[in-house]
């Protein structure tokens, strides 16, 4: 079942942020100690109003276990939501001059990140949450979603591709090379 996200579910789903990342989780706790990183995403999603939060998060849940979530919003309320978490960063992390570039922007309903836990990959919980996610924009009223994908991941570009998610161009976030890919809509005649 998938369904809105918890508080009580951070210790689940942190991980899962946390795997999705890869090295962008510890250039964002400016640490490569995992139970630093583990404490700040933990933190961020029990947290409103941040782009981690559990308020932007739908998880996949079988049998009483998260084994899947997805974490999104608005990209025009990008730098809303990372004000919070760069001050954070900022006060307890030593990143003071830590400004990343925009991965989303207005427009778009933005999937930050999909994860799967590695026991349960390749039973379709990626591609579920995806379908999730899609709904929910459309039901936000969204036009588009985008998201990026490191180019180093075929994988996961092929699966977005198969969904229906179109690669628009290459962009550079935090030193990584990414492609940048959005689904459309269809636009009903009226």
């Amino acid at each position: 079942m998938i369904r809105p996200a918890a508080t009580q579910d951070a210790p689940f789903v942190a991980p899962l942020i946390i795997q999705a990342m890869g090295d962008l989780a510890a250039k964002f706790a400016n640490s490569n100690n995992p139970q630093v990183i583990l404490g700040l995403f933990i933190y961020f999603f029990q947290q409103e109003n941040n782009q981690y939060s559990y308020q932007n998060t739908l998880v996949f849940e079988e049998n009483d276990q998260i084994l899947g979530s997805l974490n999104a919003y608005d990209g025009a309320k990008l730098f809303e939501l990372r004000e919070n978490f760069l001050n954070y960063l900022k006060e307890n992390h030593g990143l003071n001059s830590f400004h990343p570039e925009p991965e989303t922007q207005e427009g778009e309903f933005y999937f930050d990140t999909i994860s799967v836990h590695p026991d349960a990959q390749g039973k379709g919980i990626g591609k579920a949450l995806i379908i999730a996610g899609i709904d929910w924009a459309k039901a936000l009223g969204h036009q588009k979603i985008g998201l990026i994908v490191e180019k180093e991941n075929p994988r996961a570009k092929e699966l977005y591709e198969n969904m229906g998610f179109i690669a628009q161009n290459s962009m550079v976030f935090l030193g990584g090379d990414y492609f940048h890919l959005t689904y459309c809509f269809e636009v009903q005649p009226t």
